[in-house]
């Protein structure tokens, strides 16, 4: 059973009031209540007084006798408006509550005037109405009535105080409004409820006659009617309106409904005083039912009421609403539309523009200005400046009355005279806040329902894409272009003429590299250009001399690379005689100064992956060169974060998604983080115009190519590697419990990498130069594997590419792997020169040599075609789809005529079989970018990290 505690309580006495009564922490009544636990309005009320009189009140086992304070009805109804619902005890709290649906069924006029006899007086009271609702009220009261107010009374009590707060509640309503014209006592009684006049009630039926009239208020149909009039218009019969001033109010009318009739406004010199008084009591009720209208001036010599525009307002979105609810007849002026306020861009293209900087932003654009349109009216800039600090949602434009959302009009209109003085002062919106802008909607004040005239960022509002031009194959280019490819280049096109950089994302093998060629080709077509700069990973420069050989003939090539490279004025005088120069990313940093002293047409920077660390040298290199037009080629615009996306479209078009900050806040961390699918959709429409990527997988873009299957095998550990394995955990375990920040995320790195060793084979963790075997038994699970794998693809007469992320490791691999297959196995890794990796490339594409070809994921997993090999095997994990996907796209690409094979090692029980789940359940998000790598685990905590690493039993072949 609850322990008692000091509580305030409550009991209507009918013909007294509210009785208020305390308990201590005993439950035992008490004239000392605790102050500490007494609500606030209680304290209020009491102030020094004390509970002196004694009378008996309801307790928990019966009567008790208590002293008591006692507050009449007036005292009783505000005390009870201002207790909290949690103040006092069960019973003052149901008292309460039966305040606040007395007060309710005021507000809506639910009351009816009744008759009563006092000590030889005559009194007029206002009453709860009879109806449905009511005796449905009564029901729920007496249902919810606390268990020790039954016992100390019956439902008497309760009806009782809800008959004489009615009352009270109805004439604080009525308040003191200018009621001289209600002539007749009885209706005055209701407003000062003073006694009638001796005399007034003569006959002993009085009371049944008023109840009876009373009860014809809930039959007859009301007779007010309530009509505005806008301050300009015209009323029913009129042909034309009178000018109102600038100032003038609206008017409410007070009509009164005539059968058969239109409302007819109410004249109180020429209404009968019955007529008359009836209209007031109905008018009396409907000021109860929306108070604020006792507030508003009223027209001298009439029952009108004269409103400002705020007030207005206030009634068509409250008033009326409330009015109607409640039964009575409110007449809007139908002229009056109810506009949604928007904005609009316009603006007229400049002509005569063919390429132009992105860095030039607007430059394309004359006349650019924002609108804000009400209705279909386009508004001018003193009208703009009268509703910029507007405070009604009504409004007069060009002679007409509108409503609209007052906060929307004042946002909008602020807004765009904040643009309109930002375009004359010089800072109005550059590219990328206008895109950003018309991407993301929720960050303009109003709808933006238009863009015209201006140029290509019509079709962006239109469509989320820039609507590319029609342009035929150019005749300089030797080859066959495929259907997305034309489309490809007619995309191209239609960005450079706009001055608009562009990333060309199309998955590796769609043909990147020719479609840039036929842009080259396509635009000397017209007349001479500058030349363009290609910067790339030094593993394609070989290739892209080669496919310009092949595809473009016509144009001249300089590849700028190697000690004998020219330099100075020579290098100068090279490149003017050439159309295509193509150097590395090492190269464009250490000769940054010399390529950004002349004059490039085009920068195209393939691979653009690689320079997505901003702060690196090649990265400012590329930043720093200047050109009129700028083209990222990359399989994986993002490839880890998101940060990859804005590095890769800021390198085409600079500053278009903000600061590095901005973007993290805007996009990055929302997506990333919280997997925002609506920041996911902004980011989406506003780098859709300048990224174009198709994937293989899309019949449509690449029907002829096979079928590919991907696996993911599990390799056990061999003893040795679960001895090492459980080693490097105890370890790392040990060195977790004093490591933290920076630290702790280098040891946890560090043990990771050392994990992946061990899983991979015991010699790579150990460095110790031991043999792959020993006594002929595999020492490794992973490589027991890949000797099946590779054996069988020798035997059917294939060939396979093997990736792993570390070059050590592909060192140890091949001469035991050249042993097994009896030929000399390549390795690619980034030790290998250029003129050695085209030559061992040629070598496995015309089937010569080994039927294996080594290679890290960073140098053999871009830029390269590899379509004579079939299967791909990962022996480790980059725990990176984007990179495992370009690596293995070396195989699966436009020329492969055979199924591709992808297996995929992980070993079973230990940390790589868990990663690779944890990484397949985020794929659903991996387009858009999820976290990926190896970064994400130095976040966990230690518990989790031990669980993501842990060696379970079934590691191990038994």
């Amino acid at each position: 059973m609850p322990r008692p505690r000091s509580a305030a309580h409550g009991l209507w006495r009918p013909g007294l009031g509210l009785a208020l009564w305390f308990t201590d922490d005993l439950g035992e009544p008490t004239a000392e209540p605790d102050p500490a636990v007494m609500p606030a309005p209680v304290a209020a009320v009491l102030g020094d007084r004390k509970p002196r009189r004694s009378t008996t009140v309801p307790g928990p086992g019966g009567q008790l006798v208590a002293p008591v304070l006692t507050l009449g009805p007036e005292r009783a109804a505000a005390l009870l408006d201002r207790l909290g619902p949690d103040d006092g005890a069960g019973d003052l709290r149901y008292l309460r509550w039966v305040a606040k649906s007395i007060e309710r069924f005021v507000a809506v006029g639910a009351v009816t005037p009744v008759l009563r006899s006092d000590d030889g007086d005559w009194l007029v009271r206002w009453a709860p109405l009879e109806s449905v609702q009511w005796r449905t009220w009564v029901q729920t009261a007496a249902a919810a009535m606390p268990a020790a107010l039954r016992r100390g009374g019956d439902l008497a009590a309760t009806l009782d105080m809800a008959a004489e707060l009615t009352d009270r509640y109805a004439r604080n309503r009525l308040g003191d409004g200018p009621w001289e014209w209600v002539a007749a006592p009885s209706l005055r009684a209701l407003v000062d409820g003073e006694p009638l006049p001796p005399g007034e009630v003569s006959d002993a039926g009085a009371p049944a006659a008023w109840t009876e009239w009373s009860g014809s208020v809930r039959s007859a149909e009301t007779l007010l009617v309530l009509r505005l009039i806008e301050p300009d218009g015209k009323r029913p019969g009129e042909i034309d309106p009178v000018a109102a001033p600038p100032d003038a109010p609206w008017r409410l009318e007070v009509c009164r409904r005539v059968p058969g009739a239109a409302p007819v406004r109410a004249d109180p010199v020429r209404m009968s005083p019955v007529d008359l008084d009836d209209l007031a009591s109905e008018l009396a009720r409907a000021l109860a039912v929306y108070p604020p209208l006792k507030r508003v001036r009223q027209d001298r010599g009439s029952l009108d009421f004269l409103l400002t525009t705020e007030e207005a307002e206030a009634l068509f979105l409250e008033g009326a609403p409330g009015l109607t609810k409640a039964g009575y007849e409110v007449l809007l002026p139908t002229s009056i539309a109810t506009v949604r306020p928007a904005l609009r861009l316009a603006g007229r293209e400049q002509p005569g523009r063919t390429a132009l900087t992105v860095q030039a932003g607007l430059a394309e654009i004359k006349d650019f200005a924002w609108q804000l349109a009400v209705g279909d009216a386009v508004l001018t800039a003193s009208e703009l400046a009268g509703l910029a600090n507007t405070m009604s949602g009504l409004v007069k434009v060009r002679g007409r009355w509108v409503r609209a959302d007052r906060r929307t009009l004042a946002q909008a209109a602020r807004f765009v005279g904040e643009q309109r003085r930002a375009k004359e002062d010089g800072t109005a919106h550059d590219l990328g806040d206008l895109l950003g802008l018309i991407a993301d909607p929720a960050a303009l004040p109003a709808p933006l329902v238009a863009v015209d005239g201006l140029g290509w960022l019509d079709s962006v509002y239109r469509g989320g894409t820039i609507a590319p031009a029609s342009v035929a194959p150019p005749s300089g280019l030797k080859a066959q272009l495929r259907p997305y490819q034309l489309r490809g280049l007619e995309w191209l096109v239609t960005l450079w003429r706009s001055g608009i950089g562009a990333v060309l994302a199309d998955d590796m093998g769609l043909g990147k590299t020719i479609q840039v060629l036929a842009l080259l080709c396509h635009e000397r077509e017209a007349g001479p250009v500058d030349p363009t700069l290609i910067v790339c990973p030094m593993s394609v420069v070989g290739n892209w001399a080669a496919e310009a050989q092949r595809f473009a003939p016509d144009l001249r090539v300089l590849v700028h690379h190697g000690a004998d490279r020219a330099a100075g004025a020579a290098f100068a005088e090279a490149v003017a005689g050439a159309d295509i120069v193509i150097t590395t990313f090492a190269l464009a940093s250490r000769d940054r100064e010399q390529l950004s002293a002349l004059r490039w047409g085009r920068i195209v920077v393939d691979e653009a992956q690689h320079v997505k660390n901003v702060n690196t040298a090649a990265a400012k290199a590329l930043r720093a060169i200047p050109a009129a037009h700028r083209v990222a080629l990359t399989g994986t615009p993002v490839e880890n974060r998101l940060e990859d996306l804005r590095a890769v479209i800021d390198l085409v078009n600079p500053g278009l998604l903000g600061s590095a900050r901005t973007f993290r806040n805007r996009f990055a961390m929302p997506i990333e983080r919280e997997q925002d699918r609506a920041a996911a959709r902004r980011l989406t429409t506003l780098t859709s115009p300048f990224i174009l990527r198709r994937v293989k997988t899309d019949p449509a873009i690449a029907p002829e190519l096979p079928e590919k299957a991907e696996f993911t095998i599990r390799a056990s550990l061999t003893p040795e590697q679960a001895g090492l394995y459980q080693a490097v955990l105890n370890r790392l375990v040990e060195e977790l419990r004093r490591s933290e920040g920076m630290p702790r995320r280098g040891l946890v790195l560090a043990s990771l990498t050392r994990l992946k060793q061990v899983c991979n084979h015991p010699a790579q963790y150990l460095d110790d130069g031991s043999p792959l075997l020993r006594r002929g038994q595999h020492r490794s699970g992973k490589v027991e594997l890949l000797a099946d794998i590779l054996e069988t693809v020798a035997a059917d007469g294939e060939r396979a590419l093997v990736f792993t992320q570390y070059a050590e490791f592909a060192r140890m691999l091949q001469p035991w792997l050249s042993g097994l297959l009896g030929a000399e196995v390549p390795v690619l890794d980034g030790s290998v020169p250029r003129r050695d990796r085209d030559a061992m490339v040629e070598r496995f594409q015309a089937g010569d040599g080994a039927p294996v070809l080594l290679a890290t994921v960073k140098s053999g997993g871009t830029g390269l075609n590899l379509t004579a090999a079939n299967h791909v095997v990962h022996v480790d994990r980059w725990w990176n789809p984007a990179v495992e996907n370009q690596a293995t796209d070396r195989a699966f690409r436009i020329g492969q005529t055979k199924a591709v094979q992808v297996r995929k090692f992980v070993c079973a029980g230990t940390l790589e079989e868990r990663i690779d789940g944890v990484i397949a359940a985020k794929r659903e998000l991996s387009d858009m970018t999820v976290q990926v790598g190896e970064a994400w685990l130095t976040e966990l905590n230690n518990d989790e990290l031990y669980e993501l690493i842990a060696l379970r039993e079934d590691a191990v072949a038994r």
